[in-house]
């Protein structure tokens, strides 16, 4: 089953440019990783939202994340309250929200063109 992460961070200020920077360039090839986002919820505070394979792979490759995270954790600020830099959570999909489907467009109805005389009508009328 499906399963995700989600990372909480803060950025020294001056750094935000730079911690999107390597968000964006980053390819990383962790075995199950299926893609994320980096999401900015406020002027220094970001959330990374990662999508994987299985949640056993997302514990096989929490070495691989943290070596990814030294990366560029000296951009980032203590979060307090004993977190350290990042608050990382996990777990497997339990439901799935589907967005609604679109309305279909009503078929505009069709316009007929105007009929036009045959050649032997137009000329009986001359």
């Amino acid at each position: 089953m499906t399963a995700f992460n989600v990372v909480r961070f803060k950025v020294i200020p001056g750094n935000e440019q730079q911690f999107i920077a390597a968000h964006r360039t980053a390819r990383p090839a962790f075995k199950g990783f299926l893609g994320g986002r980096l999401i900015r919820t406020g002027d220094q505070t970001f959330c990374f939202v990662g999508e994987w394979r299985t949640f056993p792979s997302i514990v096989n490759a929490r070495p691989q994340m943290i070596a990814f995270l030294d990366g560029f954790r000296h951009m980032l600020e203590d979060l307090g309250g004993g977190l350290g830099v990042s608050d990382p959570v996990s777990g497997q999909a339990v439901a799935n929200l589907a967005a609604p489907k679109a309305a279909k467009k009503k078929k505009a109805p069709a316009r007929r063109k105007p009929k036009r005389a045959s050649a032997k009508k137009t000329a009986r009328k001359r």
